[in-house]
């Protein structure tokens, strides 16, 4: 899901502030206890295993704001995976910190909060990889500050970012320094577990061609995944020979969109495209355009997976009723083989009942990635880096893939390369699961 603001234009401030306190840390991991993380973000280290853990792991994701729920999910998930494996990566005893990266102001990632999480991970040499981010304006702020640590740096395995430019550079919607940027030592330590955004795009585009729509006008909320997911929406639309009406930002200061929603209407689109966080006032951007352009069986309202999640219509009401939302993935009850099981017991368990979101299963798989390669390395950070470009899952939660030298899932298939198109009514029904053709996911990247 889920990438996604300034936050990768200020990475690069935060790297050399991220190198010097990590230059002066050490790199020992001499034995003893794991020292916890600093509690202003994170948990107190959790163990069940024997004795101390050997070294811990974190996961990075915003706790508060719109996105919580799901990413309340992604912790559990993360926790039975531990469980799953006996709180071990092979020989090595593994605790677990729960890392918040959001800000009860901000209500949602907070670019300062991603720095300093990300300094204090690479300053406590116990900490041997990281799961996250879930947005990738922060992954953004953090990666290159991790790709610095000590020891070669530290593993980090996203669930969730779809920003391209983080493993890619697509002509015409990267900047020309990405992603390169993102890792100064001049070795990759970032992998993700979905699909990045021109197959989002392609897929956005494919649904909308479905739907008959003509015309879109798409908007973004100006953020890295925002802007990222609307360009890749915008390229495979054109590719597809749908009409761009439009393509502007949208003020998330902003306490009105009346003006601008009359703008769109002036063009006669029969639909509109949201590039961006429903945590960015997308809920009265939501209100305002049916307010304007009619009720969403009309000019048609999609968004991608920054909105899908129950928060968006209980934010919005009665207006978000017909917007379609996508999610990577396929929906719960389509998961098949290993997943099942992991469903079931997630469920049972630490869910109690409760109804499991699909980016749980992300998380959950992340997490079985990352303590793979620690189980398969020699102990240190560098090799558990190594040993996550060596990742090969064969029917995983997910389905198979393997990681190219980029960081991107290859070969992929299942539930890596799905997309799940919802229908808001009181809460999100399934429509639709599209695997873009790879001709529109060349297009949207612009490598076509």
């Amino acid at each position: 899901m889920k990438l996604k603001n300034k936050g990768v234009l200020l990475a690069g401030l935060f790297v050399v502030a991220a190198a010097f306190i990590a230059a002066g840390c050490g790199g020992d991991s001499g034995g003893g206890a794991p020292e916890a993380l600093p509690s202003s973000s994170c948990t107190g280290i959790e163990y069940k295993g024997d004795g101390d853990p050997d070294y811990t792991i974190a996961s990075d994701l915003p706790l508060q704001g719109s996105s919580r729920t799901q990413t309340e999910q992604m912790v559990a998930a993360i926790r039975y995976a531990l469980d799953q494996a006996d709180w071990k990566a092979g020989d090595y005893k593994i605790g677990y910190q729960v890392c918040d990266d959001a800000t009860a102001q901000a209500a949602k990632w907070d670019s300062g909060k991603c720095s300093t999480n990300a300094n204090a991970y690479a300053a406590n040499d116990k900490v041997i990889g990281v799961i996250g981010t879930f947005n990738s304006g922060c992954a953004a702020i953090e990666i290159p500050v991790l790709n610095q640590a000590p020891d070669g740096g530290i593993g980090m395995v996203s669930p969730a970012n779809t920003y391209p430019c983080l493993t890619v550079n697509l002509p015409g919607g990267c900047d020309s320094t990405e992603p390169d940027k993102y890792y100064p030592s001049g070795t990759r330590n970032y992998i993700r577990v979905v699909a990045h955004d021109a197959y989002q795009g392609a897929a956005a585009a494919e649904f909308m061609q479905s739907q008959g729509v003509k015309s879109v006008y798409i908007l973004n909320d100006k953020e890295a995944y925002g802007l990222g997911i609307a360009t890749t929406t915008r390229k495979a639309a054109e590719f597809l020979g749908i009409k761009v009406a439009g393509f502007e930002a949208w003020d998330p200061k902003a306490t009105s969109y009346t003006a601008q929603m009359q703008k769109i209407k002036s063009t006669g689109a029969d639909a509109v495209f949201l590039g961006g966080l429903i945590d960015e006032n997308g809920a009265q951007v939501i209100k305002d355009k049916v307010a304007v352009l009619g009720p969403n069986d009309g000019v048609k309202l999609l968004a991608p997976d920054g909105f899908t999640q129950q928060s968006t219509i209980d934010e919005s009401g009665t207006a978000a009723a017909g917007m379609f939302m996508s999610i990577a993935g396929v929906p719960i009850d389509t998961f098949k083989g290993a997943a099942l099981e992991f469903i079931d017991g997630l469920q049972k368990g630490p869910l109690q009942g409760e109804a499991i979101d699909p980016y749980a299963i992300y998380g959950g798989q992340a997490a079985q990635v990352l303590l793979k390669a620690i189980e398969n390395s020699d102990g240190t950070r560098a090799d558990v880096i190594k040993q996550l470009f060596a990742t090969n899952v064969t029917d995983g939660l997910l389905g198979s893939f393997k990681i190219d030298e980029n960081g991107d899932p290859e070969n992929a298939s299942g539930a890596v390369v799905g997309f799940t198109f919802y229908k808001a009514t009181d809460e999100l029904v399934a429509d639709k699961v599209i695997s873009p053709k790879p001709d529109v996911v060349a297009a949207a990247g612009g490598t076509s």
